[in-house]
């Protein structure tokens, strides 16, 4: 389908988009296509990703007729509330190589990977998506994007959230505090009362998202595992921008075929088992998986902001008898289950990878940080003694979105696999 014309009409730079879309199909089939894939419930999935510049961003600017479309990085920022004033989230991807040197125009260097491509996104007028969205909610989960938002706030409107940097009793009021102005924010900006039903309704909607990726998820337990590492890793990431109630369905299609294949696999498997953590990992960044995978490997659970803290508890909706109820499960189920590396001391984490090592039953343990993701990169340190400590093997590689250290990162890779 030719979508010059809806491109156009956004502002697209459309010369220098086609550069971009260009590039993504070789990584496409390089990362997916190559592969052996029985599950047919992964082709819709994949066809979201084939034509992700063209029927999703259709789909929102339709919307916009009905309600806002809203931008965010992070998985703080409450989907929720976006729904209930019958608006669309859309998680914005940030994992291309190729809109980094736009960003390094007008940021320094020696920022992570994933605010220059951020910025520079928006900067270049190459995606869709942040040309279509009417309001971008930003979070001050570390340094870099604190400064950042300075930056994007003379491209788009912006409305930033604070995060306390402990969880403490004043820190949970603090976000509690942060929840409440944001839903009235949105409420007056965009003329749109949220009422009790409304919110209970989006929260509804929000949790059975996050129970079908946990049903997915744990399908990955099964040895073998029924679905690749890299695969799952595509799914939860068409879930930060795709209709909540459809990606909700394909994901629960999707976790059946895989718990009826883990039941009929009567085939061995001694591959090693892999548990990823480290930073986000957002489209089209798969570069770790695909060296993880191809070095023989399973990849079978991910703790990070694209992995189980997307999806990990529902907000509780027990004994909800006003909006007020609802907002304040909601800022608890936020700041108390995502263990972010913002936050110091950060032991929740520690025990939540240890529990997932368990569960998983996982050999080993890649710790992968973006270059200059200075919150991760130093909490690498705690996660290696606790994991030393429970004879947990663990590496721990840094790198950017380029392919120029590939061959680097798979022969360390190789090698810890080797000798798990």
């Amino acid at each position: 389908m030719d979508n010059t014309k809806m491109h156009k009409s956004l502002g697209i730079d459309l010369k220098a988009h086609d550069t971009l879309i260009r590039a993504l199909p070789e990584l496409f089939k390089e990362c997916f296509l190559n592969k052996e894939q029985d599950l047919k419930s992964l082709s819709y999935f994949y066809s979201v990703v084939a034509d992700i510049h063209g029927t999703r961003v259709k789909e929102l600017i339709e919307h916009k007729n009905k309600g806002p479309v809203i931008g965010s990085f992070c998985i703080y920022v409450p989907e929720e509330i976006i729904l209930a004033i019958g608006g669309q989230l859309v998680g914005l991807c940030a994992g291309a190589d190729f809109w980094v040197p736009y960003g390094e125009q007008i940021v320094p260097k020696n920022l992570c990977p994933l605010i220059k491509a951020g910025i520079g996104a928006k900067f270049s007028k190459t995606c869709p998506y942040f040309q279509v969205i009417d309001l971008l909610i930003g979070e001050n989960t570390c340094d870099g994007k604190k400064k950042a938002w300075e930056i994007l706030s003379d491209m788009v409107e912006m409305y930033i959230m604070d995060m306390p940097n402990k969880k403490s009793n004043s820190g949970l009021k603090l976000w509690q505090e942060e929840v409440k102005s944001l839903c009235n924010f949105l409420e007056k900006k965009f003329s749109k009362p949220i009422s009790f039903d409304s919110l209970l309704k989006a929260v509804q909607k929000v949790n059975a998202k996050r129970s079908a990726l946990n049903r997915l998820y744990e399908t990955r337990k099964n040895s073998p595992t029924p679905i690749s590492g890299i695969d799952t890793l595509l799914v939860t990431q068409i879930g930060f921008y795709d209709d909540t109630e459809r990606y909700t369905k394909m994901v629960e299609t999707l976790a059946k075929e895989c718990e009826e294949k883990a039941l009929s696999n009567s085939k061995s498997n001694d591959k090693k088992r892999i548990l990823v953590t480290g930073s986000p990992m957002v489209v089209p960044n798969w570069k770790v998986h695909h060296v993880i995978e191809t070095s023989g490997a399973d990849v079978v659970v991910e703790e990070n902001c694209t992995g189980t803290r997307y999806f990990k508890d529902n907000v509780s909706i027990e004994n909800s008898l006003a909006k007020e109820d609802l907002l304040k499960n909601i800022s608890d189920r936020y700041i108390r289950n995502i263990n972010c590396a913002c936050f110091s001391p950060n032991t929740d984490r520690e025990e939540e990878i240890l529990k997932i090592c368990k569960d998983y039953k996982v050999d080993g343990i890649v710790y992968a940080s973006l270059s200059f993701c200075t919150t991760y990169m130093i909490e690498a340190e705690k996660i290696r003694k606790v994991a030393k400590k429970n004879n947990i093997p663990m590496i721990t590689v840094e790198s950017d979105y380029s392919f120029s250290d590939l061959g680097q990162l798979r022969t360390r890779i190789e090698a810890f696999i080797e000798n798990l």
